[in-house]
């Protein structure tokens, strides 16, 4: 790729004229050596595997294995369809479509990682609502992929997007910031306004712990995806309306890849700290090692 960092992003689509999506399409034709066709149709692939995880999460069962997690994207559109939310009905549709593709990813279903699995439900939670309500076709959406993969790219590069290295900063708020500046874009933001909406995204999230209750991807995680759609959203309208990251997105990456390195290994996926060693976390440990116990005897 020809660009590194969030602001040669910008520099690139300032110098050819063009949106963070085109650049990335550009680059990745050379980066893979297959067409542009091929490209776009496997991106547009993802996001058809994106919205069927959506209407799954909704519309059927998804109780975990564990039986710990499940039903709770169906009860927030169930809320949101019974009358004004405190939130808002396109922030509450975005969590109630963010929840469900994370319940999904814990029954086993089929989702697109995005950038991980424990971060699998705010790009598509984000995308889906925000294609509803301004009625968006799915070629634009998947354009919205391609701008939200440049800037995953970046984070990826210069410093994480693993929960066991960085916490869950690296994943859910690296979603959250791909999320964000990839709306800017499809509401005609400029890449600038996308690249500080990616910061403010990101700042909002620095030190967030990843600490998963016996170690599955489901508590506290779900519903980290499910706040974190309404993040995005929130930081895509600060960077449209025209609010500036102070501390540039770059260095909003970098200090990301410091605190994650500082973090110790309890708040590293590890399940050894955080809300995983709290008496409920421990109980439910406890439980559900008990009960596979059970089932292999």
């Amino acid at each position: 790729m020809q660009f590194r960092t969030l602001q040669d992003i910008v520099r690139l689509c300032e110098e050819r004229q063009c949106s963070i999506a085109e650049l990335m399409i550009v680059e990745q034709v050379k980066e893979t050596g297959v067409s542009r066709e091929q490209v776009v149709e496997q991106m547009t692939a993802y996001y058809e595997v994106m919205k069927e995880a959506v209407h799954r999460g909704i519309h059927e069962d998804t109780v975990s294995r564990s039986g710990l997690t499940g039903g709770d994207a169906r009860r927030v559109y169930d809320y949101l369809n019974g009358g004004e939310t405190a939130a808002g009905s396109h922030s509450t549709r975005a969590m109630s479509y963010a929840l469900a593709v994370s319940e999904v990813n814990a029954s086993m279903g089929r989702i697109i990682a995005t950038p991980t699995a424990g971060s699998c439900g705010i790009i598509p939670g984000v995308f889906v609502s925000t294609q509803e309500r301004f009625g968006w076709s799915d070629e634009q959406m998947v354009l919205g992929l391609f701008a939200a993969g440049a800037i995953g790219y970046v984070i990826a590069n210069n410093s994480s997007i693993s929960g066991a290295e960085g916490g869950c900063q690296a994943e859910v708020g690296s979603a959250i910031g791909m999320a964000a500046g990839a709306v800017v874009e499809l509401r005609n933001g400029t890449p600038q306004q996308a690249m500080h909406a990616v910061g403010l995204a990101l700042k909002n999230t620095l030190g967030l712990i990843c600490d998963p209750v016996a170690g599955l991807v489901e508590i506290p995680c779900i519903v980290r995806n499910g706040l974190g759609a309404v993040n995005a959203l929130a930081a895509a309208d600060m960077g449209l309306a025209g609010v500036r990251s102070a501390i540039p997105s770059d260095e909003v990456v970098d200090v990301m890849l410091q605190v994650g390195r500082s973090m110790p290994s309890e708040h590293r996926e590890t399940a050894r700290g955080g809300l995983a060693q709290t008496p409920t976390g421990r109980k439910i440990t406890e439980e559900l090692r008990r009960r596979r116990e059970n089932q292999g005897g």
